[in-house]
């Protein structure tokens, strides 16, 4: 009989977060830590980032924000990084927010040339509890100038908080 009191407190904890609203709000802020990787379109080359991510929900659904990322490739002999202009919508499903948007920016750095970019992404955000969430991501960017042939697929996992 003792052994099973134990389980009151696990099982309470487990609920904790889905008792919480994870809902985006209007009004809502976003801080957002992430990985990311990267790879041409044949898959032959390879790169990893960090990045910041910081939105702001026009509405529950819309979000806009910037991004800023540090990439590291060829071994570590190339350093580049991008500042990104972002929208994504969002769908409503409690703890799980799935969205999909589109971002332009700017890239610059070692062995790149400086560009404009821009492409497609999509991902969902898990919430963990009310204010802290898991997010995964995929992205297309291809270089403005050269068009869609240019692109690379941009995947990553991060960290997020709203406030």
């Amino acid at each position: 009989m003792l052994r099973k009191l134990y389980l009151v407190p696990v099982l309470a904890l487990l609920a904790l977060p889905a008792l919480s609203r994870a809902q985006f709000e209007a009004g809502n802020w976003e801080l957002k830590l992430n990985g990311t990787g990267s790879n041409d379109q044949d898959f032959r080359t390879g790169a990893a980032a960090v990045g910041l991510s910081l939105g702001y929900f026009t509405t529950k659904e819309l979000e806009i924000g910037v991004r800023q990322g540090l990439i590291w490739s060829d071994g570590g002999s190339a350093w580049a990084g991008d500042t990104r202009l972002f929208a994504d919508w969002h769908f409503d499903l409690d703890r799980w927010q799935p969205y999909v948007g589109a971002n332009v920016g700017y890239q610059y750095g070692d062995n790149v040339n400086d560009s404009w970019l821009a492409g497609p992404e999509l991902g969902v955000k898990y919430f963990v509890n009310a204010t802290t969430f898991i997010d995964a991501n995929v992205a297309y960017e291809f270089n403005l100038e050269e068009g869609l042939d240019t692109g690379a697929f941009f995947y990553g996992l991060g960290i997020g908080f709203k406030w």
